[in-house]
């Protein structure tokens, strides 16, 4: 059996919670994480950012070997040249173990520098933060790095260390056209291959779009005023040291509850074949049962930042909470936040305890007669690429790649009207999609809805990028005023649904949360009107509801309890070609982001960067429009049951 090491990520884990040392990987332990490097440094970009970094170093060797002692011995043997560079090289001191990124040799000095794909400006640099030594964003990073220079500082007693932190710099363009397509990657054995394109060993990287940034101060604050951590602070040395400890000895460290448990990825629901570590936790601190967390603890109040306070005070259960503790106030214009938190507590007030769920008909009535038909509901894909598609461009261009349109008539006709979709590698796509956002909408007048201010975010984006750019600008002015008449304070600016969500309507099964993704299959499985309307294969159908992507389709499919299968649930397998056979790792879909658009961002990364097949190819986009369709229909299908439940008495049972 391997040795087992305390390192930089497992040193990482245990400063957001200790007990996580003894579940982190057991296989008998459920991990919502599942630690897939793979697809989190897809998603991040990490891949790209970490070759561009070796390649600002000329004449580094790489220690390749993932066998601990194998590259340990390799690292050591480079190690007795005076002067070497050297990428991920291994340094252990006793049961501490760290691969360093990148390590410069200079005689006795060295240079640690650690590769993130984390953005950075230098124009406004925020490490040191105002109320606290270093902002949290950051603090995460830096500790990492004071890790990494504990142990080679210990390994190498005598060394001068100076730290660095390398990252995409947003206040620097790049200066050639095609950066982010000169690092493609497969993926072998369940790890990254970078395929580097042959333009860079010619210098085709053009200047950097990185920056090195010297992190010595914020390290020796780390050092200096210790780690914090569930349970307390203690300096980075003994952690290290108790941490190895525990986690070599495979022993257990009585669990500190509190709000940070809300994140735990050891975490199965009850029952199920895989041990929670959440649960064990909290049994063991609290001397619970099973039943005890049947109605829910405080951890599941949405939007509620006094979490800590509550379990400080004993207060650990949704049945505990007060008003007082919720600071209880009615909202002026709808619901407010602590009115949908009062509702997790104490249930759905009033008549509507008859339905089951909270609908204001009067707000929702008010708001509707603004509405102009046709309503137009659009939802976008985007990504935020590391590494810039052309010159001129910064890290992280907001790209937008993808849209879905749906239109809902006056007469009740649905309609799936339009789509774009360009994945094509190197191709920055936000010019033709704003194209054909404005050929899709220029048609009438009608209301256009979003869910969420994502999509506005974008649109003012794309506006900045047409004014940069002025062959484009001068061309389509045309275009310029169009989308300015949809971002917020335009004359036909985009209507947010999931806002008017979170003031007009609640319903126990979504938590308090308005995301999408929650509050339709609740709506499903409180409007009739809908069930009746889906539960037949007409969505696709040729005297049904016209669809670019689906054929027949049924939407409200019967689970084993009798209500609606989660619509999102059934694209599985759109999930699956999306995502690889790394879907399977992501239970729901609330995990990896998915609910956030995380599941479409990394199969557009997949598209731009992986060595894929031509089918591969053509399976992702195909499963991108249909998880990008489903978005737009969910938003049809909410509007039409809010227009329902709003034309009747609003104490009425949707019939």
């Amino acid at each position: 059996m391997a040795p087992l090491y305390l390192t930089k990520s497992r040193f990482k884990l245990a400063i957001e919670c200790p007990t996580k040392l003894f579940y982190v990987g057991k296989g008998e332990y459920k991990n919502l994480n599942q630690e897939n490097s793979f697809l989190k440094a897809l998603a991040e970009g990490g891949f790209q950012v970490g070759e561009l970094a070796k390649y600002l170093h000329p004449g580094g060797h790489e220690i390749s070997s993932l066998n601990h002692a194998e590259a340990e011995a390799e690292t050591l043997e480079w190690l007795k040249q005076d002067e070497i560079t050297l990428f991920e090289p291994a340094i252990r001191f006793g049961d501490l173990f760290v691969r360093i990124d990148i390590l410069v040799k200079r005689g006795n000095t060295f240079r640690i520098i650690e590769v993130k794909a984390k953005s950075y400006d230098s124009e406004n640099p925020e490490i040191a933060g105002k109320r606290t030594a270093i902002v949290s964003g950051m603090l995460p990073y830096i500790q990492d790095v004071a890790f990494q220079t504990y142990v080679l500082k210990s390994a190498c007693p005598g060394s001068i260390v100076t730290s660095f932190l390398m990252m995409p710099d947003k206040s620097k363009v790049a200066t050639i056209d095609g950066l982010n397509q000169l690092f493609k990657f497969e993926e072998y054995s369940g790890r990254a291959k970078v395929v580097s394109s042959p333009l860079i060993k010619s210098g085709g990287c053009g200047d950097s779009v990185l920056t090195e940034v010297n992190v010595d101060e914020f390290v020796n604050l780390v050092m200096s005023g210790g780690v914090e951590y569930p349970g307390g602070v203690d300096s980075l040395p003994a952690l290290a040291q108790g941490w190895a400890e525990a986690y070599t000895g495979d022993t257990r460290i009585p669990p500190v509850i509190g709000a940070h448990c809300a994140n735990c990825e050891f975490r199965a629901e009850i029952g199920d074949v895989f041990k929670s570590g959440f649960h064990e936790c909290w049994k063991d601190s609290n001397n619970w049962t099973d039943q005890d967390f049947c109605t829910g603890t405080v951890l599941d109040l949405w939007n509620y930042r006094g979490k800590s306070d509550l379990i400080r005070h004993g207060i650990l259960k949704l049945s505990q909470v007060t008003q007082d503790d919720l600071k209880y106030k009615e909202g002026e214009d709808g619901l407010s936040n602590s009115q949908r938190q009062w509702m997790q507590v104490s249930g759905i007030p009033g008549e509507d305890t008859k339905r089951g769920f909270y609908f204001d008909s009067a707000l929702m009535q008010g708001e509707m007669a603004d509405w102009k038909f046709p309503y137009h509901f659009i939802d976008f894909e985007t990504s935020a690429v590391a590494l810039p598609f052309y010159k001129g461009m910064r890290p992280y261009e907001q790209v937008a790649f993808q849209f879905s349109h749906h239109v809902l008539n006056a007469d009740g006709r649905v309609e799936h009207v339009g789509e774009f979709l360009l994945t094509e590698p190197g191709e920055f796509p936000n010019f033709k999609f704003a194209e054909a956002l404005k050929e899709q909408l220029d048609k009438d007048d009608g209301s256009v809805f979003m869910w969420s201010p994502h999509e506005n975010t974008i649109l003012k984006r794309i506006i900045t990028q047409l004014g940069d750019d002025v062959e484009v600008s001068g061309e389509n002015r045309d275009l310029v005023a169009f989308l300015n008449t949809l971002i917020r304070g335009g004359s036909r600016a985009m209507i947010d649904l999931c806002a008017l969500a979170q003031k007009a309507y609640f319903h126990p099964d979504t938590k308090g949360s308005s995301s999408i993704k929650k509050v339709l299959p609740s709506v499903l499985n409180s409007s009739r009107f809908l069930r009746k309307k889906y539960n037949q294969p007409v969505y696709g159908s040729c005297n049904g509801i016209p669809s670019k992507n689906y054929t027949n389709y049924t939407w409200w499919s019967p689970a084993p309890d009798g209500r609606s299968t989660d619509p999102y649930h059934l694209l599985k397998t759109c999930l699956s070609d999306m995502l690889g056979d790394k879907v399977e790792s992501f239970g729901n879909e609330d995990e990896f982001s998915i609910s956030e658009g995380g599941a479409a961002a990394s199969a557009y990364s997949r598209l731009q960067f992986e060595c894929l097949d031509e089918q591969s190819r053509v399976n992702i986009n195909q499963s991108l429009m249909r998880y990008c369709e489903l978005d737009t229909l969910a938003m049809v299908m909410i509007v039409e049951a809010w227009q329902n439940w709003a034309a009747k008495n609003s104490s009425s049972i949707d019939h």
